[in-house]
Formats: C-alpha cells, sequence, structure tokens
C-alpha cells in the first residue's frame, strides 16, 4: 500500500481557484482567496513576489537543509532549558532521598525513550511536519486536530515560549540588582527583545536557526558537564555524605502517591522529545536522520540529567534542594567560589536557546494548520528568497508577547497540564490504528509492539494524576479546549459570506506583499493537475 498522502484541503482549493484567475485584479471567486498567479499582459503592475518566482529557478518551498546534527541539537536544546539548574527539586520532594530520586530520573529517561521511538516511526510512516497535529489529524479527523492546535496556539505555544525568555531576561538582568529583585518592566522588556531577535534569525534562514541551536544548546552541555565534573571530584574526594549507602535512601517516601508525582516530574522535565516532528519536511533524508536523532539524543539528555542530579547530591542534601530557589547557583557558589557567576549566564543561555527551539517548531506547526486550510492562508506563505515560513515566525512572535500583559502566566499553563499527555498518548495510539487498519503501509522504523502499548498506557495515567492533583484546573482547562468547536464551526466549517472571504483575500494578498511570500509551489502545480 503506498504511504498515505495528507492532501490541503481548502488551502489547495483556494490556490486553484487563484490560479485560474487571468489576472490579479479579476473579481475574486467567492468561494476562494486570491493567491499569487502569473501576470498578464493587460496587468499593468503585479505584486512583488510573483515577479521573483520564475526567475530563481527553485521551487518555492520549506528546504530540506535540517541534518543528523542539527536534528540532534533540536531535540537536546529543547529538552534542557532552566529547570534542571534552577529547579530541580520536584523529584526529589516526592522521594524524600537521593537514591530514589535518581531511580525516578533514570526510570523517566527511559519511558521519555520510549515515546520518542513510537514518534521515530510515526515520522517516517507520515513524513508530513506538524508532530502531533499531523497525526491527529490524520487518525482522528479534522476537529480534534483542530482543537489541538486551538490549544496550542493561544495557550501552549506562546505562554511557554514568554515564560522561557522571561528566565532568560530574569537571569541576564540579575546582576545589575544583586540586592534587590529584578523590576517587571526591565524584565519584560528584554524577554520581547530576546523573542524578537531569535525571530528575525528564524526568518533569515533555516540555516541561520539551526546554527544558533546547535551553538547555545553546546553551551548547556558545557555547564552541566562542569557541573559534573565538579560531582565527580567531590566523589573522588570521599566526603559525600548524602550519597553513602547508609544515608542515600534514608527518608524515603514509598508511597504511591509520592512516586507517582515524582513520575509526573520527572517526566514533564523530558517535555520536548517530540519537536523534531515537527520539521519532518525539512530534514534531509528524514528516514534515516530523523531516528538516528532521537536515538542519540534521548540516552545523551538522560545521562546528563541523571549525573546533573547525582553531582548536586554530592553537595547539596535533599532537604536544602526542595529550599533551594536556584540549586545550580547555589552548587556553584560552593564549588567555583568567584567564578560562580558563569552558571547564571549559563541558565540564561539555556534559556535563550530553548526559546530557539519552540519557535522554530511552533512556526511550523502553525504553517501546517494554515497548510491544511484551518488556519488563515496568510499563515502558509514561504518567502521567496529566504524559503522560511516568514508570517508565521512573525505571528508566533506577537502571540508569545501578547502574554506581557498576564499578572500571572504560570496559573494559565497549570490548567493544561494534561493537555501534552493527551495529544502524545492520542498520536501513538493512532499510530496502533494504522497498524491494525493499514498493515501494509511503508514503515521504514517499526518500533516493538510493547512500547507503544506501554507508553499510551502512561500517557492515561499521566491524564489521571493530572485530574487526581489539580482537578478544578484541569477541568477549567477542558472548559477551554471546548472552546475551540464554536471556533472551528465558525472559522473552518461555515461557509462564510461574499464580504467575510474578501476581507481574507485583502488580508492575504496584504501579507503576501508585505512579507514577500507566497504558496508552496508543489501546491500550485498540485491544484493545477
Amino acid at each position: 500500500m503506498a504511504e498515505p498522502e495528507l492532501k490541503s484541503r481548502s488551502s489547495r482549493e483556494s490556490v486553484a481557484k487563484a490560479a485560474s484567475q487571468e489576472k490579479m485584479g479579476a473579481e475574486a471567486d467567492p468561494d476562494g482567496l486570491i493567491l499569487e498567479s502569473a501576470p498578464s499582459p493587460s496587468t499593468p503592475m503585479a505584486p512583488a513576489p510573483a515577479d521573483k518566482t520564475p526567475t530563481k529557478g527553485e521551487k518555492i518551498e520549506l528546504k530540506r537543509s535540517i541534518t543528523l546534527f542539527n536534528g540532534v541539537g533540536m531535540i537536546i536544546g529543547t529538552i534542557i532549558g532552566s529547570g534542571i539548574f534552577v529547579t530541580p527539586t520536584g523529584v526529589v520532594k516526592e522521594t524524600g532521598s537521593a537514591g530514589l530520586s535518581l531511580i525516578v530520573w533514570s526510570a523517566c529517561g527511559v519511558i521519555s525513550t520510549m515515546g520518542a521511538l513510537c514518534y521515530a516511526e510515526l515520522g517516517t510512516t507520515i513524513t508530513k511536519s506538524g508532530g502531533d497535529y499531523t497525526y491527529i489529524l490524520e487518525v482522528y479527523g479534522e476537529l480534534a486536530a483542530f482543537l489541538k492546535l486551538w490549544v496550542e496556539m493561544l495557550i501552549i505555544r506562546p505562554s511557554s515560549q514568554y515564560v522561557v525568555s522571561l528566565v532568560f531576561a530574569t537571569y541576564l538582568l540579575k546582576p545589575l540588582y544583586p540586592n534587590c529583585s529584578v523590576p517587571d518592566s526591565a524584565a519584560k522588556l528584554i524577554a520581547c527583545l530576546c523573542l524578537t531577535s531569535l525571530t528575525f534569525v528564524n526568518c533569515i534562514s533555516v540555516r541561520a536557526a539551526t546554527k544558533v541551536q546547535d551553538l547555545f544548546t553546546a553551551s548547556k552541555l558545557l555547564a552541566l558537564i562542569i557541573i559534573i565534573l565538579f560531582g565527580f571530584i567531590q566523589i573522588f574526594t570521599g566526603d559525600v555524605p548524602y550519597l553513602t549507602p547508609e544515608k542515600a535512601f534514608e527518608g524515603s517516601k514509598m508511597g504511591v502517591d509520592n512516586i507517582v508525582l515524582a513520575l509526573y516530574s520527572g517526566l514533564f522535565a523530558f517535555g520536548g522529545w517530540n519537536y523534531l516532528n515537527y520539521v519532518t519536511e525539512e530534514m534531509i533524508n528524514p528516514e534515516r536522520n530523523l531516528p538516528l536523532s532521537i536515538i542519540i539524543s534521548m540516552p545523551i539528555v538522560t545521562v546528563v540529567y541523571v549525573l546533573t542530579n547525582l553531582a548536586y547530591f554530592t553537595t547539596i542534601s535533599p532537604e536544602v534542594m526542595v529550599d533551594s530557589e536556584a540549586v545550580a547557583v547555589s552548587f556553584g557558589e560552593y564549588h567555583l567560589g568567584v567564578m560562580s557567576w558563569l552558571i547564571p549566564v549559563f541558565v540564561g543561555l539555556s534559556c535563550f536557546g530553548a526559546v530557539n527551539g519552540s519557535l522554530f517548531t511552533s512556526a511550523r506547526l502553525f504553517y501546517a494548520g494554515a497548510r491544511e486550510g484551518q488556519l488563515p492562508a496568510a499563515l502558509g506563505l514561504v518567502h521567496t528568497d529566504l524559503f522560511t515560513p516568514v508570517p508565521s515566525l512573525i505571528f508566533t512572535c506577537l502571540l508569545s508577547m501578547m502574554y506581557t500583559i498576564s499578572q500571572d502566566i504560570f496559573s494559565v499553563i497549570n490548567l493544561f497540564s494534561f493537555f501534552t499527555w493527551l495529544c502524545v498518548g492520542m498520536a501513538i495510539a493512532g499510530l496502533l490504528w494504522l497498524r491494525y487498519t493499514k498493515p501494509d503501509l511503508r514503515r521504514p522504523i517499526k518500533v516493538c509492539l510493547f512500547i507503544p502499548v506501554t507508553f499510551v498506557l502512561g500517557c492515561i495515567f499521566m491524564i489521571a494524576v493530572s485530574f487526581w492533583a489539580a482537578p478544578f484546573e484541569c477541568l477549567i482547562g477542558s472548559s477551554i479546549i471546548l472552546t475551540g468547536i464554536p471556533a472551528y464551526l465558525l472559522g473552518y466549517k461555515w461557509k462564510k459570506p461574499h464580504v467575510v472571504k474578501k476581507m481574507l483575500e485583502i488580508f492575504t494578498m496584504f501579507c503576501q506583499k508585505i512579507f514577500m511570500s507566497v504558496p508552496e509551489e508543489k501546491e500550485e502545480r498540485e491544484a493545477a493537475e
């Protein structure tokens, strides 16, 4: 059986109708959007993006430029944020001891690797960008995919990007305010500067964005290696009272609720292992490099996380770690002395790299949604010279900066603690469904059945834990998710009046001209055929 082809719906219909127009000045078809078409002799002036298209000799599309090394950097860089430096306390708070904490961290790494391997199969079977959104669309249909896109667009992506950029700003400014807290206005201004500068880099080229990602991934690994080395030096001195056989498991909390919440905290720290699947179409040889990136990066992250926590326990007791506001900073002050300022610098660099990876993949998610017709067509445009989704990147940046007006952004994020596990679980359950309904589908990678079955059960468990730990917040989050249903009916299914379509046409043409962007060329050919 041939590999399934996920057709763009509304966007391709609109492209086909636009292609049938003989000139841009013609009246718009009431059922479609005006998109760039070749200028006719009777048209005195055509939009600039269309003029550049035929002279380049290259298809207007997102180019395959992400290498295996870039893929490894993307996964490691998005998983490792500020948490491992600042507050790796969720696990030890629930376990109560260093020994049990390290076991839980190891288990979380193994579980996350199982999920990542399932995504390696999904990404090489359904070879389109968009990650969870694309897989849910293929298996569960348009409504489920739209709800995923709705929450990611309004809450998950912009809020998380703003929070991490705010942490970056706080650590960058802290040396200027050594004896007091950093002013909110200054931190928010630097956070917005972080978002806009990284958006600019991502607009310039994919290669520039991946180089930034690789650089900052290397910097955060360097920082963690420094911490690990000092930890081993401390071990060799023999002065490790919290890791002796008598003390390592002292005070362990073996209750089911404690272990469950410890696993929940640990798995949250591994979030981001599925981000590379959002850019599958831009990977060089994804059938080889996508699974290899996962196989290389996940063990690295797991080992680094476990050894970093081991290093912390050589110096800091579990009780002190729970109360510490910045564990790595306390560790650095003990071992680095006058050079302890390096740790806050590395924390800031780590956050900067994490924001870059999130911006990169978020733009591709919204681009995929626009290509399927579930978001405005303007977000599905590609720059004619840079071959990057410039409108989608700018839209992502603006959404993130809107959260500067929020006074308690963390409470908003907590409402959706279960949503990531719900979407990941649905995607991997879809993998099982595709195996059952389409057994002859081409699968370059096929993981052992035990892995996806176990992981789906784990996702159900994590969702149940979320509702058990914070039922009121999860119910509010569920209600917000359901607000996507009227948005789906009005924005996607509803046959819009001519005046609404005309406004969308004008907006799309404006974005094409101002951003020098057009739809992917391959879509135009398919529509013409």
